[in-house]
């Protein structure tokens, strides 16, 4: 259990760091602390971690009263912890189990003990094929899963991260957290300061923003939370107000059209009554049809003939000498020559040939000398 009560800290440069904070962090909570650069997340941290005192206030962390502490005892308060930096603070010269061991060295753990934790703890974090591997021979994701391996070596009831996932790519961060994720599940604390919005949004634990010193929302108390990307975090009664539409209050710029054109005057529509539905009319003869417009008799002529010659069964072989007479009577009308195909007939053949069949005197029709 973490508990903050009235913690004050102002440094000797006049900033103040931390202003009034009360929180309680209860057992097996993950949490995540948000807020902009100079909010006050690092100085908050490094209280949590007793690298500073605060100037007021008093910190209570697993039963270690912080502001009382001595100098003895702070070794002993930092075991009950695992810290995970950002930057991995890894020893170069080391192998990444040696790397994990050592944290247990440090602490007067026996060899038996070690070789049988650093594997198991390399597991969880899927590194147990890169025991004998250098800090320079592996990916950043994978030299911060063994400064997280460390962190977890020592069965520490707490994890704190300090922005764990700031130096390695979207993805590896995904599976830091996730990593954490798991760890809390199985009952261990984890306070996690990061920037990653996404990361927040998609896990879904509580989040404290620590805004200028304060703490300005905690979503443990009922709070609901913005985000905004150049603002950050912020509570909801502090987010911008969605403008709301007064109709009583707005504002029409009416623009005239440059050319404007007088609308047609329209007589005011009239309902006209619906037409009667009419009496049925005895059916009566059809009135005879207007005669047709007088028509050039030689030309009415050579159409009857035609037609007298189409529905006569015995002259129909001779339809193509009768259109080939009405165009070179056609055509003699119009002054221009008889025949001009070189296999045509001529006008006394042509008389002839038609004069046997109705016995009709043709010789007028093919003068070739004067007008028709």
């Amino acid at each position: 259990m973490i508990e903050f009560k009235n913690v004050y800290k102002k440094y000797d440069s006049g900033t103040e760091a931390l202003k009034n904070i009360n929180l309680r962090i209860e057992r097996g909570e993950f949490v995540f602390i948000v807020g902009a650069s100079g909010s006050g997340k690092s100085t908050f941290l490094k209280t949590i971690m007793r690298e500073e005192v605060p100037t007021s206030g008093t910190i209570m962390i697993n039963n270690y009263d912080l502001t009382r502490m001595t100098d003895k005892e702070i070794p002993y308060f930092r075991r009950t912890m695992g810290i995970v930096f950002q930057d991995f603070r890894l020893i170069p010269t080391m192998t990444v189990y040696d790397n994990v061991a050592f944290a247990m060295r440090v602490i007067g753990a026996n060899e038996k003990e070690i070789k049988k934790r650093v594997p198991y703890v390399l597991s969880l974090v899927g590194l147990q094929s890169k025991a004998r591997s250098m800090p320079n021979e592996i990916s950043g994701g994978e030299q911060q899963r063994v400064a997280l391996a460390r962190a977890l070596v020592n069965n520490a009831n707490t994890i704190i991260a300090d922005e764990p996932t700031g130096n390695i790519d979207p993805e590896m961060s995904y599976e830091i957290v996730d990593l954490l994720n798991h760890i809390n599940e199985n009952g261990t604390t984890v306070i996690m300061v990061t920037h990653e919005h996404e990361l927040v949004k998609k896990f879904n634990h509580r989040v404290v923003v620590i805004d200028h010193g304060s703490i300005i929302s905690d979503t443990a108390a009922g709070g609901q939370l913005s985000y905004n990307e150049t603002t950050g975090y912020k509570p909801i009664s502090q987010a911008e107000p969605t403008p709301s539409f007064d109709e009583t209050n707005v504002e029409i710029e009416v623009v005239e059209p440059e050319y404007q054109v007088e609308p047609e005057s329209v007589a005011p529509a009239v309902e006209e009554p619906a037409a009667p539905i009419p009496e049925p009319v005895a059916l009566t003869e059809e009135a005879p049809a207007a005669p047709p417009a007088e028509e050039d008799p030689i030309q009415a002529e050579i159409s009857a003939k035609v037609a007298a010659a189409v529905s006569t069964p015995n002259q129909s072989m001779y339809m193509d000498q009768l259109a080939a007479l009405a165009a070179a009577a056609t055509s003699n009308s119009a002054g221009e020559p008889l025949q001009s195909a070189p296999d045509a007939l001529t006008p006394e053949e042509q008389m002839n040939n038609f004069a046997n069949i109705d016995g009709v005197d043709y010789s007028k029709y093919f003068e070739t000398e004067g007008e028709v």
